[in-house]
């Protein structure tokens, strides 16, 4: 990942800067994938669409595979390859094999998080592609899947070298609800939709996809008339009103709009499943396939389930997870109804960890031990996610010492202070911030993006705690993002007294 890196001194301000700079990245391959498709190449028996559905479990060698082929036929008068059977049989095994060889392929968990999420949502489209509409139009269903599957290809670059800046569009655009025209320009110096249009017709990519970028681009009235359209609650003034616009029909029809439909469902559906995004994208495709909006959400959630089997991590977030909550616990993490209180067993198993912590003399052989005790603590009193972080002498530097309910790779993570005016408040002095939807989009753009990646939701504590003057150790705790229970706040604010008076104790215990 080091020529990643190096690449990145300077964004890019115009289009052209934009397309040669990530048209240089070369995208990282699960190192699995690449000795799967490897082997299958050496086999003689290996079919090219065996070949094919081994290299869709790594969207990054799909377009590697695709840019080489097209690129290849550059300048004659072949077509760009539509699909990826198409681009092996085009290059050839051999030639296929020698950029196998060329790509950087590492292990899952040193691709970047960003890189992968992204990936994951292009697979969701590609799944709801198929099963929408692959069935009903069989003779194209290689160019539906392909084609959802690159969609949003031109922004896996972007996910690796620029991560930030993918992370600040969605905080400001999805969250703060703030003007898209305007963060582009002042982020990346162009519109995304000119940049996605851009590397999509300098890779070749399938004609679909530029399309689906076009449409966006340029032809947003169709889009809207349809939509109104879509809204209307009986087929027959549906048709009717179709029928008095043939050219609105026309376009409806086309079977290149199924992969903008597809990507527009599982990119929505990452905020809410009833956001007016995801809505909007259910009428549409129940339009286009003149079916009731009740079948095609059924059908839509569906998929989703079928795409979470094959791509779900533990580190992202796939939407599916939301369909499988009882409704109860939706309206929790929806922000409707507050976490249920510690049991009185939990209860007891937090006054025997508090009680640990404030023994005299201090019982802990070393700094793990009473942190692990403190984080033992936060969770018997109800916190579902928890990260606890030292501070470096220089106070510049927090680094996790313990975590609970969090992927493993957050052990791992270390925060400089120096990004985030949240964390240098904190650093300050013992101080306490409690996260609420009434406060959420002030204090989320002032915390690092990997801490909000992590706790994801709208509902977060955060406490600093000193020991001798000086402040030591950050806690960060949740219930899952939803609303707390006040009885675990509470005990949030108990346990804290009690791990300042451990650290006490544990640090002067010489004297």
């Amino acid at each position: 990942m080091a020529n990643e890196t190096a690449v990145q001194t300077s964004t890019p301000t115009t289009l052209a800067g934009w397309i040669k700079r990530l048209d240089e990245v070369h995208l990282p391959v699960p190192q699995s994938s690449h000795n799967a498709v490897c082997k299958a190449i050496a086999d003689s028996r290996r079919s090219l669409r065996d070949i094919a559905e081994l290299m869709q479990d790594s969207p990054a060698l799909v377009l590697s595979v695709m840019r080489e082929a097209n690129n290849h036929t550059h300048g004659s008068l072949a077509e760009p390859a539509e699909n990826l059977e198409v681009a092996i049989n085009r290059l050839g095994l051999k030639r296929t094999e020698e950029l196998l060889a060329r790509l950087p392929a590492v292990p899952l968990n040193e691709i970047p998080v960003a890189l992968r999420q992204l990936q994951l949502i292009s697979q969701h489209a590609s799944q709801q592609a198929s099963g929408l509409f692959a069935s009903r139009l069989a003779r194209l269903w290689q160019d539906i899947h392909w084609g959802s599957l690159l969609f949003l290809s031109p922004l896996w670059p972007m996910a690796v070298i620029y991560p930030k800046l993918l992370e600040e569009w969605e905080l400001r655009v999805v969250h703060k609800g703030q003007s898209a025209h305007q963060v582009e320009q002042e982020l990346f110096g162009v519109r995304l939709l000119e940049l996605c249009l851009g590397l999509t017709e300098a890779w070749r990519l399938p004609i679909w996809v530029s399309q689906g970028y076009q449409l966006l681009l340029g032809e947003q009235r169709l889009l809207v008339k349809a939509l109104r359209i879509a809204r209307e609650e009986t087929p027959l003034h549906q048709q009717q009103q179709l029928d008095d616009d043939p050219a609105l029909r026309r376009w409806l029809s086309q079977p290149a709009n199924t992969v903008l439909l597809a990507n527009g469902m599982a990119l929505a559906a990452q905020e809410s499943w009833s956001c007016p995004h995801t809505l909007r994208w259910q009428y549409l495709t129940a339009l286009y396939l003149q079916q009731p909006l009740a079948d095609i959400q059924q059908q839509v959630h569906q998929q989703a389930a079928i795409s979470a089997r094959h791509t779900l991590a533990a580190d992202l977030w796939h939407p599916a997870l939301a369909l499988i909550w009882p409704w109860d616990e939706q309206r929790v993490h929806r922000g409707l109804l507050p976490a249920p209180p510690p049991t009185a067993e939990s209860l007891a198993v937090w006054r025997k960890r508090c009680g640990e912590l404030l023994m005299e003399p201090s019982r802990f052989a070393n700094a793990m031990h009473l942190t692990v005790c403190a984080k033992e603590a936060l969770a018997a009193s109800g916190m579902q996610r928890v990260m606890l972080l030292m501070a470096d002498r220089a106070l510049s530097i927090l680094r996790v010492h313990q975590v609970g309910g969090l992927p493993k790779e957050a052990a791992h993570l270390s925060l400089d202070v120096a990004h985030s005016t949240l964390l240098q408040r904190l650093l300050e002095k013992s101080a306490q911030v409690r996260l609420t939807p009434d406060n959420y989009t002030q204090f989320a753009a002032l915390l690092p993006a990997s801490l909000r990646r992590l706790f994801a939701g709208e509902h977060l504590l955060l406490r600093s705690l000193s020991c001798n003057d000086r402040v030591v150790m950050v806690m960060i705790a949740d219930q899952g993002g939803g609303p707390f229970s006040e009885t675990t706040v509470q005990a949030f604010g108990k346990t804290a007294q009690c791990i300042e008076k451990a650290l006490h104790s544990f640090t002067n215990r010489s004297a």
